[in-house]
């Protein structure tokens, strides 16, 4: 399992290795500079959109900052060890989700797979990036804003769009909810 002060120091190198500063990177991924810093510290985990922001300004595919070793293929997550790291909180951030990567040890991948959880309290952020997208709730209900429309996702419903449109996700009703979510960004 990755843990915060990883991601951010794997940012950090990266931004380093480009000899870029941090206002540099925060210019160039449209991230705020005190977020950006803040990250490198590990002081926060990145929610998924700025996370992905962050790694297409330093030139990376998104599991460059999430991987920590190599498995061969093909890569098996088992339910029982979702649940695991899910009684850890792995990944919570200061969005009220917790996502946990189903492609760790996969570092030649095009698509980044998720099962992201949602608090019943947590806030829907709009993010956009280059790439698209394809979520399917699998408990609770969703709330999908894309653009200035609002959808609810019930389990079974999916929805695949392209993530250059502004978007965001939360659970709705109070009670917490899952996605299976795969993001795809073009190199």
């Amino acid at each position: 399992m990755i843990t915060e002060s990883k991601v951010g120091s794997r940012i950090r190198t990266y931004r380093e290795k480009l000899e870029m500063s941090v206002y540099d990177l925060a210019t160039k991924s449209g991230i705020d500079e005190k977020l950006v810093n803040a990250i490198e510290k590990g002081e926060v985990l990145p929610a998924l959109g700025v996370l992905t922001k962050l790694s297409r300004a330093l030139g990376q595919r998104l599991g460059t900052f999430m991987d920590d070793q190599f498995k061969p293929d093909p890569i098996i997550t088992r339910a029982e060890d979702l649940e695991a790291v899910k009684v850890q909180s792995e990944g919570k951030n200061i969005l009220g989700y917790a996502s946990h990567s189903l492609a760790l040890g996969k570092p030649d991948r095009h698509m980044d797979p998720f099962r992201i959880e949602f608090a019943a309290d947590g806030v829907d952020e709009l993010s956009s990036h280059e790439g698209e997208e394809l979520i399917i709730c699998i408990a609770g209900e969703v709330e999908l804003t894309y653009g200035n429309d609002r959808h609810v996702l019930k389990p079974g419903d999916t929805a695949y769009y392209n993530s250059v449109v502004k978007h965001g996700l939360k659970a709705l009703g109070g009670k917490p909810a899952s996605i299976y979510g795969i993001v795809f960004m073009p190199f």
